[in-house]
């Protein structure tokens, strides 16, 4: 990422990413702080985030508003399982950087096959849904991909249900597209 005088970052693909929305805004408010309505979509990397990315650009192109694009980041669980061995310190940091790169990739791909409205990034640590509904605070829509997991949803719970619960705002589901071989 390649840090700009104005404080906005350039990525590599030529998308302009705007800093993350400050604190105060007044809570509920569609809007972000530069006065814009805004759609968050959570992006892991996977296809149904990148379907997700694809619907909240399209979708923001004919609501004349923004998308921030979101990617949350935690330690790997044997980590946070055992709490008294600390991480090594060059763990977190190259973590934050895939995850930097993960964000980038998506973002690139959709930006090349839209005329895509401002999308900003953010890359946070913490629980996918905590990170999100954190982000959605000040959001008029928030948008996630949706996996076909059944065994492991049922283990941990489905992201998609967790943010449905909690979220701050509407919350658009989109489906995994099928994808021919």
């Amino acid at each position: 990422m390649n840090s700009q005088p104005n404080g906005h970052d350039t990525r590599p693909n030529g998308s302009d990413i705007q800093p993350s929305g400050s604190d105060n805004q007044p809570s509920g408010s569609d809007s972000r702080p530069d006065g814009h309505e805004c759609i968050v979509v959570g992006v892991d990397g996977s296809e149904s985030s990148k379907d997700a990315l694809h619907w909240a650009v399209r979708q923001a192109e004919l609501d004349h508003c923004t998308v921030h694009a979101v990617l949350a980041w935690e330690y790997p669980p044997l980590y946070g399982s055992i709490g008294w061995i600390d991480a090594p310190q060059h763990l977190a940091a190259d973590l934050k950087v895939r995850a930097d790169q993960t964000l980038d990739g998506a973002i690139g791909e959709v930006v090349r096959a839209h005329d895509a409205p401002r999308v900003s990034a953010t890359v946070a640590y913490g629980t996918p849904s905590g990170v999100l509904h954190h982000a959605a605070r000040d959001a008029s829509l928030l948008v996630v991909g949706r996996r076909r997991r059944r065994i492991l949803g049922a283990l941990g719970g489905s992201l998609s249900r967790h943010v449905t619960r909690r979220a701050p705002c509407p919350v658009v589901v989109v489906g995994e597209r099928s994808r021919r071989v």
